[in-house]
Formats: C-alpha cells, sequence, structure tokens
C-alpha cells in the first residue's frame, strides 16, 4: 500500500473538475483498508472512498484528507441451490464485467443494469439501478470496515435502508462505512415481460419476442450506447439528476400546467416522474450552459464541453434546477456525489 501526495481529483474522476486531494492510496486487500483509515485516523484527516469515479463531483478547493481508491478483488459462490446462486464479490471489481459474469453464468437480476460504469461496492452506496433493476432487488448483505468501531462488520439489506437511488451511506451513515464486497442473490429464471418502459418499447419494435439475460443485457447495451456518451471522450458523470418523486396530493396541479406530464405510480402511493422529461421540457436539451452541454439525446446528462470549475457546474446545475422548479413546483436533486 503506497500513498501518494497532492493528487488531481480531476484525474480520478469522470467529470474531470475540481481541485487536488492532499493524499490518495489504493486498498487491495481488508488490512489495507484498516491500515489505511487508522493512519488517517491518527492523523486527525478525513477519508473519502472512490471507485472508479464515474458517480464523484469534486469542488475546487481539494480535499484536505485521504481519498481511498477501492481495488479489493474478487469473485465467490457461497451458495447455490435449484433456484438461485449467491455470488460474494469483491468492492474494487468492475460492475459490468460482474454483471457479464453473472449473464453468462445464465443468472438473472442484476442484467438491465449492464453497461453502468463504477465498482461493485459502490453500487449499494446510491442504490443504483437502470431500466427497473436496483442493487437492493439482489443483495443480501454486503461487508464494511467501520470507522467507528475499528472493525469488520456485515451489515443486512434492511440494514442498508435502500430506498430510491439512496442507503444509509448517503444518509445517517456518510462516511462511516469503507464497503469492502458485496453478496448477491442471482436468480435462475430467465426475465419476462412486461420489461421497463424504454425497453419494452425496444423490443417491441425489434419485434423481440424471446427473453433470456442475455438478451435483455444486449439491448440494455445498446440503448446505452445510443444516449450515454463516453466518459473518456466526452467528461460527464453519467444521469446527474434523480428522477423527481411527488406526493399523489401534487398530481392534478401537474396536469394543469402539462397534461402530458409522464407519471408513474410506486408501491408508496407516491408518483416518479421522469427527470430528463423535466429538464427537455424546461427547453435545457442540447443547451450549454456555463461550459457544460446538457446531452442532446439525454437531457440527464451533462457534458463538461469547456467548463474551467466546480463553480461552472453548479451554475448551470442551478439554473435547470430553479426553471424547472419555477415551471412545475418539483425540486429535481443532484445525483452524483460530492467531495
Amino acid at each position: 500500500m503506497q500513498t501518494q501526495n497532492d493528487i488531481p481529483i480531476k484525474d480520478l474522476t469522470t467529470m474531470r473538475l475540481g481541485g487536488s486531494a492532499r493524499l490518495l492510496t489504493d486498498v487491495n486487500t481488508n488490512d489495507e483498508v484498516a491500515a489505511a483509515c487508522r493512519e488517517a485516523k491518527a492523523k486527525s484527516l478525513p477519508i473519502f472512498v472512490i471507485g472508479s469515479g464515474s458517480n464523484i463531483i469534486a469542488k475546487d478547493q481539494g480535499f484536505d484528507g485521504l481519498i481511498i481508491r477501492m481495488r479489493i478483488p474478487g469473485f465467490e459462490i457461497i451458495a447455490d441451490d435449484d433456484g438461485s446462486t449467491t455470488i460474494c464479490v469483491g468492492a474494487g471489481e468492475n460492475w459490468d464485467s460482474i454483471v457479464e459474469r453473472a449473464v453468462n453464468m445464465n443468472l438473472s437480476g442484476i442484467e438491465a443494469m449492464s453497461a453502468i460504469p463504477g465498482t461493485t461496492g459502490a453500487g449499494p452506496v446510491q442504490n443504483v439501478g437502470a431500466y427497473g433493476q436496483e442493487i437492493a432487488d439482489t443483495l443480501v448483505s454486503l461487508q464494511a470496515y467501520d470507522t467507528q468501531t475499528d472493525s469488520f462488520v456485515t451489515l443486512s439489506k434492511a440494514d442498508c435502508k435502500f430506498a430510491y437511488r439512496y442507503s444509509i451511506f448517503r444518509g445517517e451513515a456518510a462516511g462511516r462505512y469503507v464497503i469492502t464486497s458485496v453478496t448477491l442473490r442471482l436468480l435462475k429464471t430467465q426475465p419476462r415481460p412486461p420489461f421497463y418502459d424504454s425497453l419494452q418499447k425496444y423490443f417491441e419494435e425489434n419485434n423481440v419476442q424471446t427473453f433470456t439475460v442475455k438478451i435483455v443485457r444486449d439491448a440494455v447495451m445498446k440503448l446505452r450506447q445510443e444516449k450515454l456518451p463516453n466518459p473518456k471522450y466526452l467528461p460527464n458523470s453519467g444521469s446527474f439528476f434523480k428522477n423527481a418523486i411527488v406526493n399523489a396530493e401534487q398530481i392534478d396541479n401537474l396536469k394543469a400546467i402539462d397534461p402530458n406530464i409522464p407519471l408513474y405510480k410506486l408501491a408508496d402511493g407516491k408518483y416518479k416522474i421522469p427527470a430528463g422529461w423535466l429538464i427537455e421540457r424546461a427547453g435545457f436539451k442540447g443547451k450549454l450552459l456555463h461550459g457544460m452541454r446538457v446531452h442532446d439525446k439525454n437531457a440527464l446528462i451533462l457534458i463538461n464541453e469547456s467548463a474551467a470549475s466546480y463553480d461552472d457546474l453548479a451554475s448551470a446545475r442551478d439554473e435547470i434546477i430553479s426553471k424547472i422548479y419555477d415551471m412545475f413546483h418539483v425540486r429535481i436533486e443532484q445525483e452524483p456525489l460530492e467531495i
């Protein structure tokens, strides 16, 4: 385990913005996680954990602490029966590689989350999801280092308190745990329609009537390739805004503003409104704001075209949020974490 000094955070994130981190260390084992955290504590330094940096926004002032970059590998089958296979995955494993491996094993449950950038350990932090699946659907438990108790703990799905793009790791326990492995239970059954709206539409338009995990994965990858810019060439952090969640009492007012507003009823009685639709309806799709380009194929994506600072990004973000609130009285929120 080697520690580097004064590392530009923009080189660690896909948005390519931000100042420097005082210290950076890569961790490849549980012991290295514990050692890094203890060293930071001894020096009274804050810590921040990253994977591939695809869902992190860095501020210009940098980070006067230790960034831990997760690199713990691992893939182990820990249980297997007639209906399911349970796997334990190292937090540093590339997420899409794990999805591909599961699909090759003919296991279902995460195939719709294909081509999501990032590491496996980042998944539970924001309950990552796509096309109708989310990590909470398959997660059994996870292992993490508890910085408060200086010990490794196992947290169950219930302990994580998952909700839409939320977990305790973004809420009351933010900064407390360093996730080191994730245990998922995947099914041996094949996916069945109806699928998430845009995926279902793709299958209908292409007359796909037979469904396997590989067919779903291939379709999702094609859809994402068409709609999402590659951060290697166009700096971005994927979906920048969360979908809006509104109470049932707001529905009549929203329909009065725009009768065509798409509304999806959730299990708790609330409704989801696609943030991309709101951004497009507000006239931002394809626009350049403070050096940030709203993607012309997916309005959820902000591309760093010429932004020189975090303030440029924040100005673009706030302008979008403000106009949508003025139009619909709905406040959308940023999805990526900030350091």
